[in-house]
C-alpha cells in the first residue's frame, strides 16, 4: 500500500492499437500475415549467409546479425499484439512488461549499432580496399558485434534500471500495444527525475554516435566514389551501399519522430503508429531490401535452389 486509498500493481492492462472488433479481425489478418513474412525473411536471410560460402564476407556476417536482430525484436513484441486483437483485456505481468521492455530495448538499440558498423563496412571496402581484408578480419569483425550487443545491452539496463526503481499504484491501464517506457512512466507513483532523463539521454547517445558514424563514413565514400572516371565503376561502388542505405532512412527517419520531434505536435495515436512501422513493419522489410536489391543475394539464392533441386 502507497498512501491511504493506493494499492501497488502487480499487472498491466495494455490497451492495444483499437478497441473496435471489426477492425481488430482486420488487423489481427494484416500483422500475423507481416510476422510470417518477418519470419521467413529474415531466418532464410540467415541460412543463405550461413550455406553459401560466397556470402562468407563482412558485409553478409553483419547482415545475418541485423536479420537475427529485426526477428527478436519483432518477436518481442508482435506475439503480444496480436493477441491483443483476439482478447478483450491484455493482461500483463510487471515481471513480463518489465521482460518486453528489455528485450526491445536491447534488440532496437542493436540496430542502431549494426547499421553503423555495416556502414563502417562499406567505407573500409570502397576507400581502403587494399588493406579491407586485414582491416575488417574475423578478430575485428567479432569485436565489432560484441561492442554493438554490449551497447545495446547497457542501454536496456539503464531502462530497465530506472523503471525498477519506481513505484506503480493505482492505474494500471497502459494507451499502447506494448511496454513501453513513456507510458510506463505516466502510470509511475513515485517522482524520480533522473528515471525521467537518464534513459533519454542514454537513447540520444546512442542515436547521435551511430548517425554521426554512418554520416562521416558516407561522406568519405561519396568522395570516393566521385573520384572513380568510369560511370560502371561508380555505378557498382553506390549499388553496395543503396540497400543500407535504404534501411537506415526507414529505421532512422522514424527514430527521429518518435523521439525528436517534440510529443505535444503529435497524437499518442500517431506514436503508436510510427511504433508498428518501426517495430513491425521494417523488420519485415529489411530482408526484402536486401534481398531484392542485392545482386550477389539473388545469385547465392538461385545457386542454393539448383544446388538443392539438382539432389532432389
Amino acid at each position: 500500500m502507497f498512501g491511504n486509498n493506493c494499492t501497488v500493481v502487480f499487472e498491466f492492462i495494455l490497451l492495444g492499437l483499437t478497441d473496435d472488433s471489426t477492425l481488430c479481425v482486420i488487423l489481427f489478418v494484416i500483422f500475423l500475415g507481416v510476422y510470417t513474412v518477418t519470419l521467413v525473411g529474415n531466418l532464410s536471410i540467415i541460412t543463405l549467409i550461413r550455406n553459401s560460402s560466397q556470402l562468407h564476407t563482412p558485409m553478409y556476417l553483419f547482415l545475418s546479425h541485423l536479420a537475427f536482430v529485426d526477428t527478436a525484436y519483432s518477436s518481442s513484441v508482435t506475439p503480444v499484439m496480436l493477441k491483443n486483437f483476439l482478447v478483450d483485456k491484455t493482461i500483463i505481468p510487471i515481471e513480463g512488461c518489465v521482460a518486453q521492455m528489455f528485450c526491445g530495448a536491447t534488440f532496437g538499440t542493436a540496430e542502431c549499432f549494426l547499421l553503423a558498423v555495416m556502414a563502417y563496412d562499406r567505407y573500409m571496402a570502397i576507400c581502403n580496399p587494399l588493406v579491407y581484408s586485414t582491416n575488417m578480419s574475423p578478430i575485428v569483425c567479432t569485436v565489432l558485434l560484441i561492442l554493438s550487443y554490449l551497447g545495446s545491452c547497457i542501454n536496456a539496463w539503464i531502462y530497465t534500471g530506472c523503471l525498477l526503481n519506481r513505484s506503480f499504484c493505482g492505474p494500471n491501464k497502459i494507451n499502447h500495444f506494448f511496454c513501453d517506457y513513456a507510458p510506463l512512466l505516466k502510470l509511475s507513483y513515485s517522482q524520480n527525475v533522473l528515471g525521467e532523463i537518464l534513459p533519454s539521454i542514454s537513447t540520444g547517445l546512442v542515436i547521435m554516435i551511430t548517425v554521426l558514424i554512418i554520416i562521416i563514413s558516407y561522406v568519405y565514400i561519396l568522395f570516393s566514389v566521385l573520384k572513380i572516371k568510369s560511370t560502371e565503376g561508380r555505378s557498382k561502388a553506390f549499388s553496395t551501399c543503396t540497400s543500407h542505405l535504404t534501411a537506415v532512412t526507414l529505421f532512422y527517419g522514424t527514430l527521429t519522430f518518435i523521439y525528436v520531434i517534440p510529443k505535444s505536435s503529435y497524437s499518442t495515436d500517431v506514436n503508436k503508429i510510427m511504433s508498428v512501422f518501426y517495430i513491425v513493419m521494417i523488420p519485415m522489410l529489411n530482408p526484402l531490401i536486401y534481398s531484392l536489391r542485392n545482386n550477389e543475394v539473388k545469385g547465392a539464392l538461385r545457386k542454393l535452389m539448383s544446388k538443392k533441386h539438382i539432389c532432389s
